[in-house]
Parts: structure tokens; sequence; C-alpha cells
């Protein structure tokens, strides 16, 4: 028997933990139950963190750790699912192709920028999406220090008032000052459609993320969006054109295009609708989590969000699933009722709120040091040791926010 996971970020490795720890806790061999992750290296990219300088380090090796626990690493891009067959076409690095044949298969292949047509994004636009991204908008910030200060050199435009659009502005103060000099003055703007910044956040921490945006001095141009992009800047859907050698594109995320290939139903984001177990309910032997899913993480009407919190969990309780299914013994449904969050608000600190409704924990100096602690232990793999490994994908455990409320 195998189970086949593909992806690993956080959802594909707490995955390939969970369905370790059942095939272990049931006493079955690795021989008799295969768990096998595909992903083009073994590593995990921590994507909550690619706001920050030097990119290239925030990845964490996964090899030994999935050795640890008797998982196989298929290095390779699965390139097509045929659910029918129950197969899976992996592409290597260097082309060559092959066909792994699965049991169950879990879909942890996460999401992408959402980036729409646009004239000039494509040619002139940034992102701090996924690794590489990160490194080219590193790489270009480090690149103004060898141009002429003026046409907008010290000006970076982030287009999103999210989640993340705020992390990335309100670092790029400090990441300029650092690359051009600490007196340096700079400028940053973002720009959102919606009439109020961070219009997910409720109204509750709005006050407190807008006193950060001054403190560490960002503007907003609210109610207008980004119509074009040239090598002189950005022209907003109001007629305003602003003069910027960097625009960062941070506005919305889709299911990785993998998805598209299960023949079952998906939401506006491409994410496969799956039931409580994390079940594609239409395709047999198939489970989806983390970003490829929207999945019910109550019963009072929340669904996870595209989110590391998320997907950690959800991934332990889709691999549990998947190997309860093989062994015959009974599958565990996803919960997730607990929902905390920490927004990164560069020198201005960081703000904690706690529940769905969002109330206010933690501001400034104590919220960063919670969200230090986040993004540099909470996120980052399970020591390579098979107990310490095992023990981690507890799927009732993982991601356990509760000691918050």
């Amino acid at each position: 028997m195998r189970i086949l996971i593909i992806g690993a970020g956080f959802a594909g490795m707490y995955a390939a933990l969970s369905a370790a720890r059942l095939r272990d806790i049931q006493g079955v061999s690795p021989e008799q139950l295969e768990i096998a992750l595909v992903a083009p290296e073994p590593t995990l990219v921590v994507r909550p963190r690619l706001y920050e300088p030097k990119p290239e380090t925030l990845t964490a090796p996964l090899l030994d750790v999935l050795k640890a626990v008797d998982v196989v690493y298929v290095q390779g891009s699965a390139e097509t699912i045929d659910t029918k067959a129950r197969t899976v076409n992996i592409v290597g690095a260097k082309g060559t192709k092959k066909s792994l044949s699965y049991d169950r298969l879990v879909v942890a292949t996460g999401s992408r920028l959402f980036r729409p047509n646009i004239p000039g994004l494509a040619e002139h636009g940034f992102s701090v999406d996924q690794l590489d991204d990160a490194i080219a908008l590193d790489r270009h910030l480090h690149g103004l220090a060898d141009r002429p200060a003026k046409n907008g050199r010290n000006t970076i435009v982030v287009a999103g008032g999210g989640f993340t659009g705020i992390e990335a502005a309100t670092e790029m103060p400090t990441r300029l000052r650092a690359i051009l000099g600490k007196d340096t003055k700079t400028r940053v703007i973002i720009v959102d459609r919606n009439s109020a910044i961070a219009p997910d956040m409720g109204a509750g921490p709005r006050p407190i993320i807008e006193d950060a945006l001054r403190k560490v001095g960002v503007e907003t141009r609210l109610g207008a969006g980004v119509a074009s992009l040239d090598k002189s800047g950005v022209t907003l859907s109001n007629g305003e054109h602003i003069e910027a050698e960097t625009v960062i594109w941070a506005a919305g995320i889709r299911a990785a295009p993998l998805t598209q290939q299960i023949p079952a139903e998906r939401d506006n984001f491409g994410r496969l609708l799956v039931d409580r177990d994390l079940r594609v309910p239409s395709v047999p032997g198939v489970f989806a989590t983390g970003d490829a899913a929207r999945a019910a993480s109550d019963n009072v009407g929340n669904y996870a969000l595209m989110s590391c919190q998320h997907a950690t969990r959800m991934g332990a309780f889709a691999g549990n699933n998947a190997a309860a299914e093989l062994l015959g013994v009974p599958t565990k449904p996803y919960h997730q009722e607990g929902y905390v969050t920490c927004l990164d608000l560069g020198e201005a600190g960081a703000l904690f709120t706690i529940g769905w409704e969002r109330k206010v924990g933690m501001v400034g100096d104590v919220g960063k040091k919670t969200k230090q602690e986040i993004n540099t232990v909470w996120i980052y793999p399970p020591k390579a040791e098979r107990a310490a490994a095992l023990a981690s994908a507890d799927p009732d455990r993982v991601t356990d926010v509760s000691g918050f409320f």
C-alpha cells in the first residue's frame, strides 16, 4: 500500500509526519505501508517570513526528518494526476519522467500569488510569494544602492493592503535604510481598492494598524487599484502616477494549478471542497489539505484560511486520515476552533489578535516577541529524531492555540 503526498510545504510536511505516526502506533512496517512525499526539493520554505531580508536563509531541510520517520522522498514535480488509474506522473529535475501509483493521495500543493493581467505587472512587479520571488526582490533592493537617488529610487509601492501587503510594507523602510544609509528618506505606499486598510482584520485592530503605519512612515492610497506599471512606476485607477523603482504585488492568492486536475468541485480560490475528514468526496482515494482545500474548521460556520496556521493542522489530519483508511482504523474529523493572528508591523512591533472576531491581545514590543517566536521556532520542522518527529504530528495537538483563550 502507498500513500502519496504532493508538496513539501507546511501541510505536506505534517501530512507525512502524521501518516507515519499512525503507521507506527498501529505497528505497521514501512514495507507494508509506504508513505512517499513528492516535491522538487526536500526543503520547507518558511513562506510566512519571505518579506524579511536574506530570504535565501528562510528554508529548513526536511530530508533527515523524513528519513527519521521512514518517509520516502521522491524528487520531482507532479505533472499530471490520473484519479481513475490512481497514478501521478512526476518530472525530475533533469526532465526525467516516472509514474507512481497510490492507494491514497494527499494533495498538499499549496497556493500561488494571483497575478491579474495588468499591463506591465509581469515585467515590472516583484513579490514575496515564493522563495525565488523574494530573492529577486532582495537583489533588486540591494541594486538600488548603485542607482542615482532620483526617479523614485527610494519609493516602494505595495499593491495590496491585506496581511502580506502590510507586513511587506512595514518592513521596507528598515530594509531600504540598511541598504541606502540610515539617514535615507524613504517612501512606502500601500495601494488597495478597499476603503479601509486591512479589510479582513476588522474594525477592532484597525486603529492599531493605522497608527503603526504612521509610525513607520507608510502612506496609503485606498479606494484605488493599480491600473498599469512601467519602468517609471505605477499608474492608479484614479489616474494618479507614482514614481517608484520598486513595486511589490501582494493582492490575493489562489490554490496551485495542479488542483484543477482533480475532477471535483472547487471554490473561487481554486481550493478543492472537502468533507470533515479532508476527503474530496467525489473522488475516491483523494484527500486535499492546506491551501489546496476548503475545509470547515468548526461547527459554527468558520472555514480554514489560506495560512500557515491552518495548513499545519490540516496536514496532520489529512495524513492521519489517509493512513487510517488504509489501516482500517477510525478517522479523525478535522477541527480547528481556535484562531489567532500575529501581524508584523516593522519597527512599530506587532499586533496579536485572538479569535475569529480578532480581539486585540498583544501589541507593540510584546507582540513583536511573540511574532519572532512564531517565525523562528513554532513554524519550523521538528528535530530529525524519530520519537520527537512522530510526537509532533498528533493531529489534535498540532497548532493548538487554545492556551491563548
